[in-house]
């Protein structure tokens, strides 16, 4: 079945209802190529960004504090700049998630990447939920907003129940994990996700991709975007197979 482009173009994103199928750009189009290590050094984030340059990943996703130097590497390049906000636990004061994303904003941030307030959540507290969610996004200026949250410790109930909440916020895509929890994405996960988001907002798959198979099956479950440290892995996986494809068929 061939790729579809995703209901309403999401917030102004390139984004793929992908049906299986990688669309005819490629992989790279959908990774977020990330690096969030909290021990993560300078040099680390200039390659990282050099990578996205070379391959044409979606972005690069960092921490706030590399937005500035990530800015001035991919500047004009076409690969945008998602910084994440409230990482990794989104516990912290909502004045404090709003200022991080105004000024990630004001430094060059392209995408925001959030915690949702989990605790919270998970008491039943969704006012105070969404109320966090939308002060963000009055920081981002319309910037692509992604919630990530945390599938790993909810129950299916619980992830369906914040997937229609952050679809009716306004943001742009709801997303797995962290990858700093005790767990990643699952197929599993996605699928569902996928389910309720119904076409209404994006799908990104984060946490423990690793490898091409494991990008590609996520995909087939209705992620459209990928969130990996991975990402130059992935594409060599994708081309070393299309190359091994071509001899066979020849």
């Amino acid at each position: 079945m061939a790729s579809t482009p995703f209901p309403g173009s999401v917030a102004g994103l390139e984004s793929f209802v992908l049906c299986g199928k990688i669309p005819a750009v490629g992989i790279a189009r959908l990774i977020d190529h990330t690096l969030l290590k909290p021990d993560a050094q300078p040099a680390q984030v200039e390659q990282l960004c050099a990578q996205a340059v070379e391959l044409g990943f979606a972005s690069v996703c960092v921490n706030s504090g590399y937005v500035p130097l990530c800015r001035r590497q991919v500047e004009g390049s076409g690969v945008k700049v998602c910084s994440v906000i409230g990482f990794p636990l989104g516990a912290m004061l909502r004045e404090v998630k709003a200022a991080e994303a105004a000024a990630a904003v004001n430094l060059g941030a392209d995408e925001l990447d959030m915690v949702m307030n989990i605790g919270w959540f998970k008491a039943g507290a969704d006012e105070m939920v969404v109320s966090d969610i939308h002060r963000v996004l009055d920081s981002a200026q319309k910037r692509p907003l992604k919630v990530i949250i945390e599938t790993c410790l909810l129950t299916d109930g619980e992830k369906e129940r914040a997937t229609r909440l952050v679809a009716e916020s306004g943001a742009a895509f709801v997303k797995t994990s962290t990858g700093f929890s005790t767990g990643g994405a699952t197929v599993e996960d996605v699928m569902l996700l996928a389910r309720i988001a119904a076409g209404r907002i994006g799908v990104k798959a984060s946490g423990g991709i690793r490898d091409y198979a494991t990008a590609l099956k996520m995909i087939e479950a209705g992620a459209t975007r990928i969130g990996t440290s991975s990402g130059t892995a992935i594409v060599d996986e994708e081309r070393n197979q299309g190359l091994k494809e071509s001899r066979s068929q020849g």
